[in-house]
């Protein structure tokens, strides 16, 4: 059960990610789509304000032209532009040269009919006789600019109902499609649940058989026959406590004591010697005596299993591993393949595997960055391409 429910867990995180890419990039999509849609309707309550004003305008319009008209005649009487409280106005004779201007726009554009300009509402209109040489009437009245409050107002829980209402649906959506590739993960978080089950009694019994036997009293074939058994059953061990602690996710409380790490790096070495010797590959060491340090054993041994696996596996043939322990660190150093800089900084994510040829699922370095993050180790990687790459773990 406790296992089932670490993979829930783990499934979980992986389709948040993938929920929060998708709804940021649909948000986006929607936020695009509703502002487009804000804006056509915007305009088209604009134009049917514009048009409601139009039709108060004309009335305004008619007046002054027919004033005009009245002092178009009477020059020699009057000689007074005609004015109204309720409008400002302008004419322009056939250049667009103004004649004369009541007006607060210093700037009037001639090509429209009802425009919006300034908090201001203009209406141009060319009478059919140039009454005092004005071919364009322009009139102006104040933009109350109740409409826009209110069409602000309307847009604004517009945007935001349909916002939410979008997201909803997207969000639904994303978990319809997603359905397919979480029963995939199911299934195949199963199998290797199932399978690394299934793999501990038979890997356990191949180890503890072959320690048993005395190479010594065997002929040379058979000694490297049961050598080839032993390194490979450690590599299939080793796969199945990565798995193991992968599907558990860091999830089973540690035991917690004070450890003698200089004694459990020891057995650790002796244990990979085998593996490594596949490739004539040599350890020097430089291990203090008597460093403790308050951790789990298993989790610990782990650490430093997958450290060492890392530097046999990606060592070059009859290359070295330079073991250090002192009193703060631990630093196992190869003289391999190297990384380049990009590399390092991906280097603990899991399943990242930068040379396919060796094997392998990518989880090993995952799982010593697990392991760090809980006792707050800090791991520090130097690494030179063709020379080879060291880590180092430090604690206080």
């Amino acid at each position: 059960m406790l296992v089932l429910k670490s993979l829930d867990i783990d499934l979980t995180q992986s389709e948040k990610k993938t929920l929060l890419g998708f709804l940021s990039l649909y948000s986006f999509f929607t936020i695009v789509i509703l502002f487009f849609i804000s804006f056509l309707y915007f305009t088209f309550q604009k134009d049917l304000m514009l048009q409601e004003k139009r039709i108060t305008m004309q009335e305004y319009s008619n007046d002054l032209i027919f004033r005009l008209k009245d002092l178009h005649i009477n020059f020699d009487k009057y000689k007074f532009y005609p004015r109204d409280e309720k409008y400002n106005s302008a004419i322009y004779d056939s250049d667009k040269t103004l004649i004369f201007s009541t007006l607060e726009s210093k700037e009037v554009d001639l090509s429209n009919i009802t425009y919006t300009s300034n908090k201001k509402i203009h209406f141009i209109e060319e009478p059919e006789s140039y009454y005092l040489g004005a071919k364009y009437v322009v009139l102006e009245i104040p933009d109350d600019l109740l409409w826009f409050k209110k069409l602000k107002k309307e847009i604004f829980i517009f945007v935001i109902i349909a916002f939410f209402f979008m997201t909803l649906i997207g969000y639904f959506l994303l978990k319809i499609f997603l359905k397919p590739m979480r029963d995939a993960l199911h299934l195949l978080d199963r199998f290797i649940k199932d399978t690394t089950h299934e793999l501990n009694t038979p890997i356990f019994a191949i180890i503890s058989n072959v320690e048993m036997i005395d190479t010594s009293s065997l002929d040379e074939k058979m000694a490297k026959k049961i050598k080839r058994i032993d390194i490979g059953a450690k590599t299939i061990s080793n796969i199945y406590e990565d798995l193991t602690f992968l599907t558990l996710e860091n999830k089973i409380i540690s035991q917690n004591e004070e450890l003698d790490l200089s004694k459990i790096l020891k057995q650790r070495i002796e244990y990979f010697k085998t593996l490594a010797d596949v490739k004539k590959i040599e350890f020097k060491t430089n291990i203090e005596n008597d460093i403790n340090i308050f951790c789990d054993k298993k989790k610990i041994s782990k650490l430093i299993d997958n450290l060492l696996s890392n530097a046999i596996k990606y060592n070059k043939i009859k290359g070295e591993i330079r073991v250090v322990l002192e009193a703060n660190f631990l630093s196992i150093e190869d003289t391999g393949k190297g990384m380049t800089k990009e590399q390092i900084s991906q280097l603990f994510q899991r399943y990242m595997r930068f040379d396919k040829s060796v094997g392998g699922f990518g989880i090993g370095l995952n799982i010593v960055s697990l392991i760090a993050k809980e006792y707050d180790f800090k791991i520090e990687v130097d690494s030179e391409i063709k020379v080879g790459t060291k880590m180092k773990v430090k604690w206080d």
